[in-house]
């Protein structure tokens, strides 16, 4: 959202672009959001719930641009028993519910993932916000149930932590990472709303701090979502997946992740998989007076330049993924949307 500021004469117009609005909400003005509470920093906060609707038919039925929600023929959900995950691998469909916003869902509790989330936000809190990106590598997520199944996961800027309740229902354990007190606690409570799904796989989603600024990680107990000891030993021992979702808006933000991206596979013991998710936004700027992607390009550049770095011990190659997937939640898949697969292993 672009906002016209008071200029001091008529004709010094400036801008002023301070607050971001995530398009996902746009898309769905019918839905209704339910305003739950202020944060501690007083913005409000909403609550939207997703339904799962569990078919056989999804994995066939929705086509390679995604198909359409229409489409797929519901069945019975998978009993607590076979797990959240208990049907044919990719067979989950979500999609927002518009009418079952209070605190009592209807139908099985097993069938809904419900997020709490901010909409208008300054840019430095749009983690508070749901990206159409978390939704493309939730969906992936789903149709690649086999590469998270029963393993440890780590999510970079987890945001509302939507992408790692998803994982959560096949892996292990998902450490759902990111910044701020206030954004961690909003994670913290998703995954209590959702503690459900992951208790029926047996995953475990802890929540904790990983600044991408930092070496290493924080360890102080005074700290609030720090880590153990412990924690620290399985992550680097166990970890084999990270995944990361619209974490690409600022060019300094961009280094940092793939600096920390680089730093966490060296310190890994198993050869990892990282699965990125990115929007490619086009924006009109002053300094080109054009329309430009330039924190796309830099994300493709700083791709280029993992590939090519040779240290001796590790290499990573980079691989598009190829949207043809069955969409398996509802939203607008974009041509903008892309997933790029990076598979770092040891130079033999």
């Amino acid at each position: 959202m672009v906002q016209l500021a008071p200029a001091a004469a008529m004709d010094e117009v400036t801008f002023r672009s301070d607050t971001v609005l995530s398009d996902v909400h746009l898309y769905t003005p019918n839905h209704r959001h339910l305003m739950v509470r202020l944060n501690s920093v007083g913005q409000p906060v909403f609550l939207s719930q997703f339904k799962l609707l569990w078919s056989q038919d999804s994995w066939t039925d929705s086509g390679a641009k995604g198909g359409s929600h229409r489409d797929v023929h519901t069945k019975e959900p998978p009993s607590a028993e076979t797990g959240s995950t208990g049907s044919p691998p990719g067979s989950g469909h979500a999609q927002e519910e518009d009418d079952v916003l209070g605190e009592e869902a209807q139908g099985s509790p097993h069938d809904i993932v419900r997020i709490e989330h901010t909409m208008a936000t300054p840019l430095e809190d749009v983690g508070k916000q749901v990206w159409r990106g978390a939704l493309l590598l939730a969906d992936y997520i789903l149709f690649r149930q086999d590469l998270f199944r029963g393993c440890t996961a780590l999510e970079l800027g987890a945001g509302t932590g939507l992408a790692s309740i998803i994982a959560a229902t096949m892996a292990r354990t998902v450490y759902c990472t990111d910044v701020g007190a206030d954004l961690l606690s909003m994670c913290q409570r998703n995954i209590a709303l959702n503690s459900h799904l992951a208790a029926t796989g047996g995953g475990i989603v802890k929540v904790k701090e990983l600044d991408w600024l930092k070496d290493d990680l924080c360890t102080d107990p005074e700290v609030p979502f720090s880590w153990s000891q412990e924690e620290i030993s399985d992550l680097y021992d166990h970890t084999t997946i990270l995944f990361a979702a619209e974490v690409f808006y600022d060019d300094d933000l961009t280094d940092a992740v793939f600096k920390t991206l680089s730093r966490l596979a060296h310190r890994l013991k198993n050869a990892c998989t990282a699965i990125l998710s990115v929007e490619k936004r086009l924006n009109f700027t002053l300094r080109h007076l054009d329309v430009t992607c330039e924190a796309y390009e830099h994300f493709r550049s700083c791709l280029r330049a993992l590939e090519q770095l040779a240290d001796g011990k590790l290499r990573f190659v980079v691989e598009p993924v190829e949207a043809s997937f069955p969409q398996l939640l509802v939203y607008e898949r974009l041509q903008q949307l892309e997933l790029w697969k990076i598979i770092a292993e040891p130079v033999t």
